[in-house]
């Protein structure tokens, strides 16, 4: 480890401990759990977690008004689909490129950059008349500074907790992540009863300024983790360092292609039934609040890694509900279910934390985050593809039982590197 990492809460492991996860796991359920309560005490968490909880506010909103600009425009499920998500797509670009500046920058100083690169462009989005082309040019552009800020965030977040924090934490901001998006997703539709969508713009930049002004009020400046300079060449030695161990390899799988497929098939929503499009994303949301407040607390770290693979199998099987089009309230309860099985991603993360290094956290997080959301930019576009050709239903019920198959196949690639 660098001598300029500063002094943790608690102690890191080691990089040899690190590639042990059967040892960390064993450390990690024989001491106590830091609670909610205890993280929300530290001043530079919360201002982490209220700055993280402000974004997602505002990501939520501009991408609900994004969606129903575009579906009004052009009534293309495709296009529908990829504006919710497009921006996923360039947040492969910072992992290839200059994500080692989430351990070798000044981690505040980078994440407030980023910040006022996101409220410019939320703001251009609320210009009306911007062409088509322009939006989505705009969606790339914060999807690239966007990875870079996710990978930042995350090595704070590994710095400012202890290591048996770390899940907790992480469950925390997945349940916020799910509980605002369920108030957006609720908020945005009253809204726009009495606003355009670029006025939604406009509550979706003030809500990422005043995201800005709490992190740059509350958490401190680090010192630089990396004794490299950090740039393109850096990014792509520790992405090959990464990719080389076939235990972290079967874990990204996992993470990132059964989650994107089946933010894929949310992606239609709109498309499936755009009267009731915001009460399915709403339910999404709370089963995903639901599957990580009970995953995260409730589950040890043994616990969750026994479930993670029915918790995979959780997230696909009753999407395969929509092929024959059920009632309302039951597609609801099935979007409910599936969606607490988000909470798979808790303990395929833990295990990606205890086979990396303590140096290069931020760059490896990153690019998990990255690649989860390009991810789910890819599911989004093979869905919307799928419905120019078939009926909303099949396509999310065949993009589901694609998500389940991986799970299936991958399974054994999973339990050799730690897990179920």
């Amino acid at each position: 480890m660098p001598s300029s990492l500063p002094s943790s809460p608690s102690p890191s492991p080691s990089p040899a401990s690190s590639a042990s996860p059967s040892s960390d796991s064993s450390s990690r359920t024989s001491r106590p759990t830091t609670g909610y309560r205890d993280l929300l005490r530290n001043r530079e968490f919360t201002g982490l977690y209220a700055g993280f909880t402000l974004t997602v506010a505002a990501s939520t909103l501009s991408g609900f008004a994004l969606g129903t600009l575009v579906d009004q425009q052009t009534r293309s499920p495709f296009l529908t689909a990829v504006s919710m998500y497009g921006a996923t797509f360039a947040t492969v670009l910072g992992a290839l490129t200059l994500m080692s500046v989430a351990d070798g920058n000044r981690p505040r100083r980078t994440i407030v950059a980023l910040q006022f690169a996101s409220l410019a462009g939320v703001c251009a989005q609320a210009v009306p008349g911007l062409p088509l082309a322009a939006r989505f040019g705009l969606l790339l552009m914060l999807g690239f500074f966007q990875s870079l800020g996710t990978g930042t965030r995350l090595g704070l977040l590994a710095e400012i907790v202890p290591n048996t924090a770390y899940a907790p934490a992480r469950s925390l901001m997945n349940i916020t992540s799910g509980g605002t998006a369920i108030l957006g997703y609720a908020a945005g539709a009253v809204l726009l009863s009495y606003l355009s969508p670029h006025g939604l713009f406009l509550v979706a930049a003030a809500l990422t300024a005043l995201g800005l002004a709490v992190v740059a009020a509350t958490v401190r400046e680090r010192s630089i983790r990396l004794t490299r300079r950090p740039g393109l060449r850096r990014t792509w030695t520790t992405n090959a360092e990464l990719f080389s161990h076939p235990g972290r390899r079967a874990l990204l799988l996992n993470l990132w292609v059964p989650n994107g497929l089946i933010v894929g098939c949310e992606a239609l929503f709109i498309s499936y039934d755009p009267g009731h499009a915001g009460t399915l994303l709403a339910a999404g949301s709370a089963g995903m609040l639901l599957g990580d407040l009970a995953v995260g607390r409730l589950l040890s770290a043994d616990g969750r890694r026994r479930h993670a693979f029915a918790l995979r199998l959780l997230l696909a099987v009753p999407f395969l509900l929509f092929a024959f089009h059920p009632p309302l309230p039951v597609v609801a309860v099935a979007v409910f279910l599936a969606s607490a099985g988000f909470a798979a991603t808790l303990p395929l993360q833990e295990q990606l934390l205890d086979l990396t290094p303590d140096r290069v956290r931020g760059q490896v997080q990153g690019v998990e985050s990255a690649g989860r959301m390009t991810w789910q930019g890819l599911g989004a576009a093979l869905a919307g593809g799928l419905a120019q050709y078939l009926a909303p239903g099949a396509a999310i019920a065949l993009v589901a039982a694609v998500s389940v198959a991986v799970t299936l196949l991958s399974r054994s690639y999973v339990i050799r590197a730690g897990g179920s």
